[in-house]
């Protein structure tokens, strides 16, 4: 089914996918393929290795494991749909699939947002007020904040999903997409989405925002506070408890607003759908190799698990 007549409601969606040039499928399937085994390897790596070491029991490495599933969640919901698509040459999806596709991206994307603020407020605590961190940051609170955030991504999804389905699809049936994001599902709506897409970005900006104020403002403490130390050595080790995590923020944050914070006569499909590449594949591939890369205390945990396994 391409086109949908318009007195008939869309049941299913077809999408286009990354490409449509028949020489670049296998090259792209390979390519999917080894991000996908990276992300799969890399997230739950960490995740095992932040488990079975009690050197890494700690609340930046409680956070880091839960970004870390969230990651695999998000990547989860999108590459092997993409890849069966490539594989069977069937693109389309059902509209409840749609949904449910939806959902969950929006869901975790709204989540790692919110544990990025709880990770940024952890090192705010371990820098500005090193006495009173184990105080501070409980398992309680570490729970509370986890808890929170996944609440708070489901929450936020429900709500788009409940608003975007609500809609009438009577037209095309085509999404110039590779997964169902929610701008381009909208713009296949026979129905008024000028509410609906006032919400998206309401709900973006807000959630964006609230968690950029706590990473904004946990990070000038902790530059005033590592401005304070005299040693250099000292200034260094708290610049470096902090580095991994400002990568990655970089990186969520720069792909999501040019994504979603640009104006509509500035949007390229053909440009959205490299930088929803990006942090949708690509962040989460890249997130585990940042923490263990450039993190010592990962590192060392490393070895000391392979060696216990060597011997």
């Amino acid at each position: 089914m391409a086109v949908v007549e318009n007195s008939t409601e869309v049941t299913e969606f077809i999408l286009v996918g990354l490409t449509d040039i028949p020489e670049l499928q296998v090259l792209l399937f390979i390519i999917l393929t080894l991000i996908y085994l990276i992300t799969l390897v890399g997230n739950l790596g960490l995740v095992a290795l932040i488990w079975v070491e009690p050197t890494l029991h700690t609340p930046m490495y409680f956070f880091l494991s839960s970004l870390s599933l969230v990651d695999l969640g998000s990547s989860t919901a999108i590459i092997p749909k993409v890849m069966t698509g490539i594989l069977t040459g069937n693109k389309t999806i059902s509209h409840n699939g749609c949904a449910a596709q939806m959902f969950f991206f929006v869901t975790f994307a709204t989540t790692e947002n919110y544990l990025l603020a709880s990770m940024a407020y952890d090192r705010h605590v371990a820098v500005c007020k090193p006495l009173h961190y184990s105080t501070i940051m409980s398992s309680r609170m570490c729970f509370g904040l986890t808890i929170s955030s996944y609440f708070c991504g489901s929450l936020n999804s429900s709500i788009h999903i409940g608003f975007t389905f609500s809609l009438f699809f009577c037209s095309s049936n085509i999404v110039n997409h590779f997964f169902c994001d929610i701008p381009p599902i909208l713009t296949l709506s026979c129905s008024d989405i000028r509410f609906t897409e006032l919400l998206v970005c309401i709900l973006g900006a807000f959630n964006m925002a609230f968690a950029l104020l706590i990473i904004i403002t946990s990070y000038l403490s902790i530059f005033i506070a590592i401005l304070r130390i005299r040693s250099t050595e000292g200034r260094q080790k708290a610049f470096f408890t902090c580095a991994s995590h400002i990568f990655a923020v970089s990186l969520f944050y720069g792909g999501t607003i040019f994504m979603y914070l640009q104006p509509s006569s500035a949007h390229s499909m053909e440009k959205d759908k490299m930088a929803s590449v990006f942090y949708t594949m690509i962040i989460p591939m890249l997130n585990p190799l940042v923490y263990s890369l450039r993190n010592q205390d990962a590192k060392n945990a490393f070895k000391k698990a392979t060696r216990r396994k060597n011997y």
